[in-house]
């Protein structure tokens, strides 16, 4: 409770220096560091996806928003990962609202929730790294638009009637098919010339937005989709430099999970001038590192994979001389329960390690940037039995077709919050 007392002091601070409007400096790349200003940039940031969906004016719940992004400031988050917004949202387990329901139509709810999130970012000196569009069918993404351009019904993982090959081989045809890959520069260029409604910044001139991020987890699905992915991951790379030459570029891959665990396909893809850094992204549950049955043992086998993963990848920036962040990362709770009172012990660990990594880098002054734990929560109210996410609910860090809470990091996680705070305090030393 004493921790909690000093964070709300420390927002009532924050709120006083908010008064006066922050220029927010550029984050720029140079000889593989980012730089904030003058000095290097690193930091320990979150995965805030639904921030647009909550900072809407009609349908969302901006009190909501205010108090969270008071929180993170307080906590030293100052770099959150977004995404634009959805698109379709008529399957099952899929954001809803969409910000384009129909290809070429927008919620222009949702744009201007997209614009009062970045300029009350901007009041609190914060970072947006914002993507573009998604691998996975959860927010629509690339499998919506194969369905607008008539390829037939999506192959939804989550129906008896498909299974996650037929979504795979599915949405692999968005990189051979030419009318979604124009519209999807048509949204592009949308988004990317858009002025904010509230303080009439031109996004291109916005120092809030750190990065453009062409997709979440963009990937290779098989042999054949090698050379059409990497002809649609140039075109779009270098479409994002025409059009915002002063803004970092980034792909969103997982790292070599995206390119069929192939670390070298993962460095010729980002040896592309107009990518200025390299993510990754890491999930132990998900990929079979953590077990329920083994939670002590398997989180310790958890981090010893994560570091040969991270140092895989760190090899690769090191030899492209680019800065790498590890932008998705995320644990279960105790037994994986969605209860607020579950222990989070294994998962605090398993984040102590990975901050350990970026300390190391931070004195180094290594290419290790960044990390981006998924996801902020706040006080996003769930449900434990029900679990999944249903219209109306409150978003979380999960995203709708997961259980609502089994990754989400949330206000009254203080244990967490606190290793959070401490490790940014390291790594913002001046």
């Amino acid at each position: 409770m004493r921790y909690l007392k000093k964070i709300h002091f420390i927002k009532i601070v924050l709120l006083l220096l908010f008064a006066s409007c922050s220029t927010v400096k550029p984050i720029t790349v140079k000889e593989g560091k980012f730089y904030k200003g003058d000095r290097p940039y690193y930091f320990v940031g979150a995965n805030y996806w639904y921030g647009p969906l909550i900072a809407a004016k009609n349908i969302g719940d901006r009190s909501r928003l205010i108090q969270e992004l008071d929180e993170m400031k307080a906590l030293g988050i100052d770099n959150l990962r977004i995404l634009v917004g959805a698109e379709g949202g008529n399957e099952d387990f899929q954001v809803k609202p969409a910000l384009q329901p129909r290809q070429g139509e927008y919620n222009q709810d949702l744009l201007d929730g997209l614009d009062f999130l970045l300029a009350e970012m901007a009041k609190r000196d914060m970072y947006a790294v914002l993507y573009l569009n998604n691998n996975w069918i959860w927010s629509g993404g690339m499998s919506a638009y194969l369905n607008w351009n008539g390829y037939g019904e999506v192959a939804n993982p989550f129906l008896e009637k498909y299974s996650w090959e037929d979504y795979f081989n599915y949405t692999q045809q968005f990189h051979t098919c030419t009318p979604c890959r124009e519209a999807f520069k048509d949204h592009v260029k949308f988004i990317v010339g858009r002025t904010n409604s509230y303080n009439g910044k031109k996004y291109i001139k916005d120092n809030t937005i750190m990065s453009w991020q062409v997709a979440n987890e963009p990937r290779i699905f098989t042999e054949d989709d090698r050379e059409p992915f990497k002809d649609w991951l140039d075109e779009v790379v270098d479409l994002l430099e025409t059009l915002d030459p002063n803004t970092l570029i980034s792909t969103g891959a997982e790292g070599k999970a995206s390119y069929l665990q192939e670390i070298e396909t993962y460095k010729m893809l980002h040896a592309n001038p107009n990518i200025d850094y390299l993510t990754m992204h890491m999930w132990p549950k998900n990929w079979q590192w953590y077990s329920i049955d083994d939670e002590a043992g398997s989180t310790k086998t958890s981090i010893e994979k994560a570091y040969q993963y991270i140092d895989e990848h760190i090899e690769v920036a090191e030899s492209l001389k680019k800065p790498i962040v590890l932008s998705e990362f995320g644990f279960p709770r105790e037994k994986e329960s969605l209860s607020l009172n579950a222990s989070v012990e294994n998962r605090n660990t398993f984040y102590k390690a990975l901050f350990q990594r970026l300390e190391d880098s931070y004195k180094q002054q290594g290419v290790l940037a960044g990390v981006n734990f998924w996801g902020y929560a706040g006080i996003a109210k769930t449900d434990e039995v029900k679990g999944k996410w249903e219209t109306g609910d409150d978003f979380t860090a999960d995203p709708p077709q997961e259980p609502q809470g089994l990754n989400s990091v949330f206000s009254k996680d203080t244990s967490t919050l606190k290793l959070i705070k401490e490790y940014n305090d390291i790594v913002n030393k001046r």
